[in-house]
């Protein structure tokens, strides 16, 4: 493998919208991320994820390897990798990089999770409660795909958009039909573009915490972590609705590929090699 060491680790997350990954090495530095949207087709992203890797790194040896979230069955088998819960991956990262966390709010293509942090008497992490939303798209990232497709806008300017708003329309977040119906209703009282999509983002906030929080004001400090951790308008959102400060709401740099990092964790000398050729 030439330039590379031999203690490296390789952690995936493939979830309902897009395949991360992630590999450390042996001081559990991030050496390699990468998050890809699936597009339905699982199977192919990781083979033409695996055959990246193998261009970088050559034909190499893990000395653990792990994948989680809700496809993980797909690739697990066949690629001979064990598997871990999806709630565990996000809420181990969150505590081993935020050792102070309390919250956590993970926010994906399809899904959306909620997680309740504790801590023992001698310091020790645990997962106090959680709470799972994977039957309906309000609350997750396909909600704000939709209603930017609607718009004729992308997904980056939609969050712009929002971020950037003076007010913030009234829009409903429980259900894509009667956002629809919001939308139509506000544009043809020429209500501005940017405070539609304010609107919408605080919408979803408002679905998740009343969805996933059941009316509770999660504790700070929050780890906001998963895909539509990207979204300036949701982070805003939900700042403001919480009242918390970027102290209090914390985006993690890897914030995207979260539910990967915990392969160091989990596993131990359990090689796994990667060959394709």
């Amino acid at each position: 493998m030439n330039r590379f060491e031999t203690d490296l680790k390789l952690g995936l997350d493939l979830g309902s919208v897009s395949l991360n990954c992630v590999i450390t090495d042996s001081q559990d530095r991030i050496i390699y991320k990468n998050y890809r949207r699936t597009s339905g087709r699982p199977i192919e992203r990781t083979i033409e994820l695996f055959k990246e890797i193998e261009s970088l790194f050559g034909n190499i040896s893990f000395s653990g390897a792990v994948v989680a979230g809700s496809g993980k069955e797909l690739i697990a088998k066949p690629a001979g990798l064990y598997t871990v819960n999806e709630i565990v991956a996000h809420a181990t990262a969150a505590w081993t990089v935020y050792p102070d966390v309390e919250s956590v709010f993970e926010i994906g293509g399809q899904d959306s999770k909620y997680i309740s942090i504790g801590k023992t008497k001698d310091g020790r992490h645990f997962l106090k409660d959680h709470a799972f939303n994977e039957l309906c798209a309000a609350g997750t990232g396909a909600f704000l795909d939709q209603q930017a497709v609607r718009l004729g806008l992308t997904i980056q300017e939609l969050s712009e958009k929002a971020d950037k708003a003076e007010n913030v329309a009234s829009v409903a977040g429980r259900c894509s039909v009667f956002a629809k119906s919001d939308m139509i209703h506000l544009q043809q009282k020429a209500v501005s573009i940017g405070d539609i999509c304010a609107g919408l983002c605080f919408a979803l906030a408002r679905n998740y915490l009343a969805t996933l929080c059941r009316g509770h004001i999660p504790p700070a400090p929050v780890i906001f972590q998963g895909g539509v951790a990207a979204n300036k308008g949701v982070i805003r959102a939900f700042r403001e609705i919480l009242k918390l400060n970027e102290n209090e709401l914390i985006i993690p740099e890897f914030y995207d590929v979260m539910g990967a990092t915990v392969q160091q964790l989990l596993l131990k000398n359990s090689n796994w090699s990667l060959r394709l050729k």
